[in-house]
């Protein structure tokens, strides 16, 4: 399936967008003209960037249909499945007769396993349009998954008649025999497809699986050659040559195939577990352990990987070593008697033989009940779960309880290669983000500044009541809230910033300081990370003023930030693995926000900001409850989605975690579609 197939863009000029280069207000929004520039941008793979066109056009017309259908292609693109058959639905309800709509829904409804309803949509779609190949092909391969046969062969003859030059559907056609056992017909339709486009990967590895199958090892070869040569960077590839060429005696270049799939992927742990059996089974005893080794270390469950490691360790006379592995495996899988059979040997190595026969003992009778009786007592086998894509080990889907997903998304949290991505807006927000390397952490708090922040797509300022009130009454520079104030600090920002607590500072030593000077130099040592004096200068100005709320605001910003850095925090900016703080100093920073709250309980900020230190008290509860109401509050605030999914994920509600992420990246938060990707 392409889905490059669902549009058809046209070459549009680039139009001017009419305005002051914001969204200000829905009544100045050209919907139709939004939607144009939308669609150029999505035909440049600016994703995220597109479905916030989509966006201004929905709120200025909610009762079109383009901009939702459009806006299910970029979710597409992103492999937001279920947002892009959201959207889809919705330009259905606004227009039934949109029969791209029902094709792009059945689409995503096929990768959600939602076979039947895609069948519907297809065949809706092929009452307005009988003679589309997509709709056919895509109807034919749902058929296929649903094992109607009958009805598939019927959809691809008609498809092959009415287009005889379609590869795709001869490729279908063969997985569709192949499904049956009909390697015969699936050989003949591949024949064609390669006869039609010799550089049909799909076509090339099932010859090469139907071989492989047959043991023909030397015609799977060739077959698996070809896909190597038109997809030379998928690691997958060179583990699956690997295994046909391990069978066909070439060992030499069986481990240059896992060496290179390794050289690609260094956490891919299937290649790095088969070249470990593989030494071992060359006597490279030293690099079999070190792979044994790196599998644990990406898999610590994976008891195939410690059941060898411990066999080297007994075979090399570690036997302390050995033992430890033998115990994990026998704590996790009581009735793998052969696990007791090699402690027997290690107590026997390290002198305790007495110890060594009751262990010899306690395996025989572990056999001698099997044989009694199989069903009551079973064997313990372990198993590991193997494939291409994913080779952790991990369960997956709807066998995933609460704790599984939690324990799994504590490991991706950590990452060995997660690291922070600092890249130019068109890079940032280009493409397949789904595909970035970030970090997977909560968004942060938000301050006070006196830089302007915008919203990344809009470019529409921040705003709330309580800071609208201070910027009023004149008596400092504008003051903006951001999340921002990480931002590096060039020299010349850093002598403006010194230069203007001097004059802060001046005014503050006079006869009556304001409130308000106290205030600007504490952004202004904010600014400069010496987080001890921002605090005591906005403690100073609500001294003067207890209602201050600005300053409570800022005051309660810093207080988080000091506690962060107190816990090393800034220290861990530089590390792979995200650790909360274990202090529960966000105390006097959420008494700040309690206060503020109690002036202006609408803003969204604050109550944001009590989620954000609650989450990281790991008080997933009140985070909940917090970012709930800054949702309620402001039920476009893309932040606050992403971090209640963050909680949901961290507590193991996969289902609302993955709702509140496909919302925060309908609204433009980078990471959303790469932690729905790496939780797949």
């Amino acid at each position: 399936m392409r889905i490059r197939d669902f549009i058809k863009l046209p070459a549009l000029t680039l139009l001017m967008f009419l305005g002051s280069g914001s969204f200000a207000s829905q009544a100045q929004v050209n919907a139709e003209q939004v939607i144009n520039i939308g669609r150029n941008v999505l035909a440049m793979d600016d994703y995220m960037l597109a479905i916030q066109y989509f966006n201004q056009a929905i709120k200025a017309k909610p009762y079109l249909s383009d901009p939702y259908y459009y806006r299910a292609l970029a979710k597409l693109y992103l492999e937001d499945y279920a947002g892009t058959e959201q959207d889809c639905t919705l330009a259905i309800e606004r227009n039934k007769f949109k029969s791209e709509a029902y094709k792009l829904r059945g689409f995503a409804r096929q990768y959600l396993g939602k076979n039947s309803e895609a069948l519907e949509d297809y065949n809706i779609g092929l009452e307005y349009n009988p003679r589309d190949r997509f709709f056919l092909y895509y109807k034919s391969v749902a058929q296929t998954e649903l094992k109607e046969y009958e009805a598939a062969d019927s959809t691809f003859s008609r498809l092959v008649r009415m287009y005889p030059r379609f590869e795709d559907a001869y490729t279908a056609r063969a997985r569709s025999f192949l499904m049956r056992g009909d390697t015969l017909a699936a050989l003949d339709d591949l024949s064609k497809t390669i006869d039609l486009n010799h550089n049909q990967t799909n076509a090339w590895l099932m010859r090469a699986d139907i071989f492989a199958a047959r043991k023909e090892w030397e015609t799977a070869l060739k077959a698996l050659d070809e896909v190597v040569r038109l997809d030379p960077q998928l690691p997958g590839l060179y583990l699956n040559r690997a295994f046909i060429r391990y069978n066909a005696d070439d060992y030499f270049g069986a481990m240059s195939d896992y060496n290179y799939a390794i050289e690609l992927d260094p956490e891919n742990s299937a290649a790095i577990f088969n070249r470990g059996l593989l030494r071992y089974e060359v006597r490279n005893l030293a690099g079999a352990r070190e792979d044994f080794t790196r599998v644990l270390v990406l898999s610590p469950d994976n008891f195939h990987a410690r059941y060898n490691r411990a066999l080297i360790a007994l075979e090399s006379a570690r036997y302390k070593e050995a033992l430890n592995d033998f115990n994990a495996i026998i704590k996790k899988y009581p009735r793998f008697y052969q696990a007791y059979y090699a402690i027997a040997q290690c107590q026997d190595h390290l002198g305790d033989r007495q110890t060594a026969v009751r262990t010899m003992y306690k395996a025989d009778e572990i056999v001698r009940n099997y044989v009694r009786n199989p069903r009551r007592n079973p064997l313990d086998r372990p198993t590991i779960q193997a494939g291409v894509s994913n080779n952790k080990g991990e369960k997956r889907g709807e066998e995933e309880t609460e704790n599984d997903v939690m324990e799994r998304f504590n490991r991706l949290v950590t990452v060995d290669n997660a690291e922070r991505t600092d890249m130019a807006y068109n890079e940032k927000f280009r493409g397949k983000v789904q595909d970035l390397t970030l970090r997977i952490e909560p968004q942060p708090t938000y301050g006070l500044s006196f830089s302007e922040q915008t919203d990344n797509f809009s470019g529409t300022p921040l705003y709330s009541r309580a800071i609208g009130d201070l910027n009023r009454l004149n008596l400092l520079p504008t003051v903006y809230i951001s999340n921002s104030i990480f931002a590096p600090v060039d020299s010349a920002m850093m002598n403006d910033a010194f230069r203007r607590i001097e004059v802060y500072t001046h005014s503050i030593e006079s006869a009556s300081p304001r409130p308000a000077d106290y205030f600007g130099r504490g952004l202004l040592h904010a600014m400069l990370k010496n987080y001890a004096a921002a605090e005591s200068d906005f403690t100073m100005a609500l001294q003067k003023d207890p209602r201050f709320s600005a300053a409570l605001f800022a005051r309660g910003y810093v207080r988080g930030l000091k506690v962060n850095a107190t816990a090393g925090s800034e220290k861990h900016e530089q590390e792979t693995a995200l650790r909360f703080p274990s202090l529960s100093g966000y105390a006097e920073a959420i008494s700040d926000l309690d206060a503020l709250l109690k002036l202006y309980p609408d803003m969204e900020y604050a109550w944001y900001d009590k989620g954000v230190l609650f989450l990281m008290e790991n008080d997933f509860t009140s985070a909940l409850h917090c970012f709930g109401e800054a949702l309620r509050i402001n039920p476009e605030f893309g932040d606050a989605y992403y971090n209640r999914g963050f909680c949901y994920l961290k507590m193991g509600n996969k289902p609302s975690a993955e709702a509140d992420l496909r919302k925060a990246g309908e609204l433009g938060v980078l990471p959303s579609y790469n932690v729905l990707k790496r939780m797949k």
